[in-house]
């Protein structure tokens, strides 16, 4: 095959990875992460075939020696070391359905950047790439401002990420267009719709509300125009860019200063930027999970705990206080923090070697300028670009669509500095080289596509049929969809099990539904792929506590069983205290640990629990609220109904549950004439049971209190229920207006 068709057919590929960011089969487990990785992946490994096969016939075309490309590989060899020697070798080299990063994965980028270099040789070349990466990015601003701001991508910070590239992409086409396209007299037009693009991804800023990202994008606007100061031959765009930076230093200030007002409350963008404060909730949860990267370092300083595994060290040092400013996001697979992801996870081997690819990447965009070998818009939008990911990325983490897009950046950059060399090149006939390459590398990838591409699409969409089965009461069916899931023994099972064992785990009535065999075999088959997710890391918090967690559901199947039941309960036991002993600071675990004593009916023990959570952090409400409700259920009233008071006066009611223990609460406290708290029980009644005498005892309640707007709200919500209540109502509202 000529070394032409070899190109066009690499051409063709690159432009259509492009396609992965639009991605989401709805039958894929994480559909916004697995639809476009496992396609880019499938297309790289056919691209990579090719690619070796014309580089083995026309080497020619081999890449030639650079900084950027040694700095890439290191970078990789650093983090398969990391996982060589990682605390979880699955999940580092193969990475988790939820962000499929493993090296594997990502790997397939470097394979991107090489194809890239040898096929783009030209600015035609290179204009064409960005117009289709610029025009795939404003499709995707399209979708974030008229449908979700989280697009097709699956995270708004990812947007954000993807469109800053992207913008500078189109800058770098509307500095060079005109260069590249002398004769056409629709340059004009071309710069204006370039401009157009730019301001159309400018406003995605406005939906996704990414505060890094407005931070790396303004820095990366400021360096930009200081570098125009120095670096531009006219006054006038040197007067026109300090005039911009004054206005920067100006205005930025004064967002701050009159945050309140309503011309920054009304300007989404404006309110978020006043919001960037490091006492915001976000930021402090941040803050804890590097402060845990930190204090394990020197434990791992030079290859870390495993590319991919900064949730083990995340565990091993949570902080309580966590709690204190988030009880939802709990639970961090990532640091939020490039650089301390890399420093965690992979040593300072890592962190180098990352840090070196921008560092050589500099010295090419310098040595180029001073050279004239790269013009002074390209180093400039170069130099900025990279700022402003590199911010963008001090409070988030790299994807897929910001892989994708670094790779091009970085091969552009290669181009700048190698593209006055010249291929040429005369066509060959075939050759048992070409012959021996394409049956080696194809069949090899081959099995490769097969293995760890089709076989965990196929988990994946048996994954999706098993919930959708139990979401429509098929218990049955839900679980044979498993089986056949966990059948197909990919190197990415982890997911997939653990999403039933957190399913049957939190609902076990569902095995009711099976006869008594079909139920065992069930939890015999959960407790399995429980334990083969604990042989990952027996260190994995996370893995232990749902190991514990199914034990336990089996405990309850088999209480007709003392032997049984002790055998199933005291593993769980073993399991939740391993659990406890990986992450000794969070307080959740410490729940299912009651809750296992309680099945074991050990009521001391589950009150000592509890406590001993309660005294990780006095100020999270959640355990104090259990603990009550733990007294009362053992019939230790005085105990529990103190606790309680508690409990509801720092605004516990909403973990209370389930209704009919809401409703042994409110005829305790309304024996008591405790309205301020019997409010907030019927409040929280509200949303467990839809019963307009529900709305009409609150709207009763908010009236003796004084509350009327709520009074009202409340007696229309019963009428919306109960139709009939409709004059009573109006009466009701009639009066309290007079």
């Amino acid at each position: 095959m000529s070394a032409k068709i070899y190109l066009i057919i690499l051409k063709t590929g690159i432009y259509l990875s492009l396609l992965s960011v639009f991605l989401v089969f709805n039958n894929l487990l994480f559909p916004f992460i697995t639809s476009k990785q496992l396609f880019f992946n499938i297309l790289i490994e056919i691209l990579v075939v090719i690619w070796l096969a014309l580089i083995i016939k026309y080497p020619e075309f081999r890449p030639k020696k650079s900084l950027i490309s040694y700095g890439l590989i290191g970078f990789f060899a650093a983090v398969l070391l990391s996982c060589i020697f990682s605390v979880d070798f699955n999940l580092s080299f193969w990475g988790d359905i939820e962000r499929m990063l493993g090296f594997f994965h990502i790997l397939h980028f470097l394979f991107l950047y090489f194809i890239i270099i040898i096929v783009f040789r030209d600015f035609k070349d290179w204009r064409n790439l960005f117009l289709a990466s610029v025009t795939a990015a404003i499709l995707i601003s399209y979708d974030s401002i008229f449908r979700t701001a989280f697009a097709t991508i699956g995270n708004t910070a990812y947007v954000s990420g993807y469109i800053i590239f992207n913008i500078y992409f189109a800058l770098i086409l509307f500095f060079n267009w005109r260069e590249s396209e002398q004769k056409n007299r629709y340059n004009w037009l071309i710069n204006l719709l370039f401009l157009a693009a730019i301001l159309i991804m400018l406003s995605v800023m406005k939906v996704t509300h990414t505060r890094g990202a407005y931070v790396g994008l303004a820095v990366s606007f400021f360096i930009l125009f200081l570098l125009v100061v120095v670096l531009a031959g006219s006054k006038k765009v040197k007067i026109y860019s300090l005039t911009a930076i004054a206005v920067m230093f100006i205005l930025i200030p004064l967002v701050f200063i009159y945050s309140k007002s309503n011309l920054v409350q009304n300007n989404s963008i404006l309110r978020t930027i006043t919001q960037i404060s490091a006492k915001t909730p976000t930021f402090q949860t941040r803050l804890i999970s590097w402060q845990t990267a930190f204090r394990d370092f020197p434990h791992h300083p030079l290859l870390g705990t495993g590319w991919g595994n900064f949730a083990i060290t995340f565990d091993k040092y949570f902080d309580p206080k966590f709690y204190s400013y988030t009880t939802g996001e709990t639970y961090f697979d990532r640091a939020h923090n490039n650089l301390i992801e890399i420093m965690s996870t992979s040593g300072l081997l890592g962190l180098l070697a990352y840090l070196s690819i921008f560092v050589v990447a500099y010295y090419y965009l310098i040595k180029g300028l001073k050279r004239g070998q790269i013009k002074v818009p390209d180093f400039i939008l170069l130099t900025c670009l990279i700022i402003g990911y590199f911010i963008q990325n001090l409070v988030v983490f790299d994807s897929l669509v910001t892989y994708l897009a670094l790779m091009i950046t970085l091969a552009y950059i290669y181009w700048l500095s190698n593209k006055d060399e010249v291929v040429e090149y005369t066509s060959k006939e075939l050759d048992n080289k070409e012959i021996i390459t394409w049956l080696a590398a194809g069949l090899i990838m081959l099995v490769i596509i097969f293995q760890y591409n089709i076989k965990p699409w196929l988990m994946l969409d048996e994954t999706i049929k098993g919930q959708l089965a139990f979401s429509r009461g098929d218990t049955l069916a839900g679980i044979e969809a498993y089986q056949k899931a966990e059948s197909y023994n990919t190197v990415l099972n982890r997911d997939s099990r653990s999403s039933l064992i957190n399913l049957i785990s939190a609902n076990p009535t569902i095995l009711s539904k099976l006869d008594n065999n079909k139920a065992k075999e069930a939890l015999d088959f959960m407790i399995k792929m429980a334990e083969a997710n604990v042989t990952y890391n027996p260190h994995d918090s996370m893995m232990q506590m749902q190991l514990a967690n199914i034990l336990n559901t089996a405990s309850i199947f088999y209480t007709d069983n003392a032997s049984q039941f002790y055998y199933y309960s005291d593993r769980s036991l073993e399991a939740i205290d391993k659990s406890i002993a990986a992450s000794p600071g969070r307080v959740t675990i410490y729940f299912t640990k009651a809750q296992i004593h309680i099945t074991r009916n050990e009521k001391d023990k589950a009150i000592e629990t509890l406590k001993d959570a309660l005294a990780l952090n006095p100020g999270y409400n959640e355990p104090r609220c259990l603990l009550a409700k733990v007294y009362i259920y053992y019939s230790q009233l005085a105990e529990g109904y103190q606790v309680m008071d508690q409990c509801l006066d720092m605004g516990g009611s909403g973990s209370l549950a389930p209704a009919d223990f809401v409703k042994t609460l409110i005829n305790f406290y309304s024996d008591k004439k405790d309205y301020p708290r019997l409010i907030k029980l019927y409040e929280k009644l509200t949303s467990l049971e839809s019963d307009a005498k529900i709305w009409v005892n609150l709207a009763r309640l908010y009236a003796d209190q004084g509350q009327t707007d709520q009074a009202i709200t409340a007696a229309n919500k019963a009428s919306e229920l109960d139709p009939t209540l409709k004059s009573a109502s109006e009466e009701f509202i009639s009066k309290l207006k007079k």
